[in-house]
C-alpha cells in the first residue's frame, strides 16, 4: 500500500513518517514546507494546497492508495473565517483532486475537537459548537468533506484532542520549561482529568486507521485520544521528578483567579503575561471523551502514560 501524508513537517505528520518507516511502507510526504528532518522520506513533495494542478501533478506521479490530510492552519490566532481560509480552501481542493484520482481508495480527514467547545454534548456527529474562529474553520472543513462526499471515496474524519510529546513546538517547550525552572504552580486542588493523545499513539491510531476495514471507518468520526484520561497534576509532578526538580506547590483557587485578573490588565496594555483567565480557564476545565469506537477500530495503544513521560522528558532535557 502506498500512503500520502500531508502535512508531513508537522508534530503528528513526523511521528507519522517515523511509523510508517518502521513499517517499510512506501509513503510520501507533502507539505508547504521542506521536508521534515526528524524522519527519513524519500518523496516528499512542497506544494500549495489550494493550488490544484499541483496537488493534480503530484498525485498522478505518486499514486497513493491512501490520502492522510493533516496539513491545516491550527492555531488561535485569527480573527474571522478568512484567517483559515487555507483549511477550507485545502481540504475541497483535495477532495476535487481524490475524485480525479484513481489509484485512491481512501481518504482520512483531520478535524479537532474544537469543533464543540469543552463541555458540550453534541447530539450527533453534525451537531456543532465551536469556541472559536479556529474551531469554526474545522466545521466548514468537515461539512466541506461530507458535501463532496470525500472525493467519492473511502473516507473518515478524526478530531484529535490535545496532542503532546517529544518535538512539539515552542509553546509546550515553555511549559516544561516552567516547570524545570520551578516556576510553574498548581492552580488549585485536583486530579484534572483529561484526555490527551500522546503523539505516537495517535500516530499509530492514523496508521491503523489507513487499514482498518471499510465497514469500520466509513463516513465516521473518531475522536483520538489516549483511551484512558490523564491527570494534569500526575503528569506535571512526573515530570518534575524525572527532571530532578521540586514538585510545583499549589496555590488556593481564590488566589489563582486574583492572578489571572492581574494578567488579564498586563496582557490588555500589551504586556505578556503567561497566565491569565483564558489559561487558568483551560487549567481547570477537565474533558474526558467516550474513546470506545476508536479502540475498537485502532486497538491497544503502543506506549503508556509511563513511557510518554519519560520519552518526553528525556527531549527534553536532552535539548536544552
Amino acid at each position: 500500500m502506498k500512503i500520502l501524508v500531508t502535512g508531513s513537517s508537522g508534530f503528528i505528520g513526523r511521528w507519522l513518517g517515523n511509523l510508517l518507516d518502521e513499517k517499510n511502507i512506501v509513503w510520501a510526504g507533502m507539505d508547504t514546507r521542506k521536508k521534515c528532518e526528524h524522519h527519513q522520506c524519500k518523496i516528499h513533495y512542497q506544494i500549495d494546497f489550494s493550488n490544484s494542478d499541483q496537488l493534480m501533478k503530484a498525485l498522478n506521479e505518486f499514486q497513493p492508495e491512501v490520502v492522510v490530510h493533516l496539513a491545516a492552519r491550527c492555531d488561535l490566532k485569527g480573527k474571522t473565517l478568512e484567517d483559515y481560509k487555507v483549511n477550507q480552501n485545502g481540504v475541497k481542493t483535495l477532495c476535487e483532486a481524490i475524485r480525479k484520482t484513481r489509484s485512491i481508495k481512501r481518504s482520512i480527514f483531520t478535524s479537532s475537537q474544537l469543533v464543540c467547545k469543552i463541555g458540550y454534548v453534541p447530539k450527533d456527529e453534525e451537531d456543532f459548537c465551536p469556541p472559536n474562529i479556529y474551531g469554526a474553520s474545522k466545521v466548514c472543513t468537515e461539512k466541506i468533506v461530507r458535501c463532496l462526499g470525500g472525493g467519492m471515496k473511502e473516507w473518515c474524519i478524526t478530531r484529535p484532542t490535545t496532542v503532546w510529546g517529544p518535538n512539539m513546538g515552542a509553546h509546550y517547550r515553555k511549559f516544561l520549561e516552567f516547570i524545570h525552572k520551578g516556576y510553574y504552580f498548581h492552580s488549585g486542588e485536583g486530579a484534572l482529568y483529561k484526555s490527551y493523545s500522546y503523539v505516537q499513539n495517535i500516530a499509530y491510531q492514523y496508521y491503523k486507521l489507513c487499514f482498518a476495514d471499510k465497514k469500520s471507518i466509513h463516513q465516521k468520526v473518531f475522536y483520538l485520544a489516549d483511551y484512558e484520561p490523564i491527570s494534569l497534576r500526575e503528569q506535571i509532578n512526573g515530570y518534575a521528578d524525572l527532571m530532578g526538580v521540586k514538585k510545583p506547590y499549589t496555590i488556593p483557587l481564590i488566589f489563582c483567579y486574583g492572578i489571572a485578573a492581574t494578567g488579564d490588565a498586563l496582557n490588555f496594555l500589551g504586556v505578556p503575561f503567561p497566565y491569565n483567565s483564558f489559561r487558568l480557564k483551560n487549567i481547570r476545565t477537565e474533558y474526558i471523551y467516550d474513546l470506545s469506537e476508536t479502540k475498537k477500530v485502532c486497538g491497544e495503544l503502543p506506549f503508556s502514560f509511563e513511557d510518554a513521560l519519560n520519552k518526553t522528558s528525556e527531549w527534553f532535557l536532552n535539548s536544552k
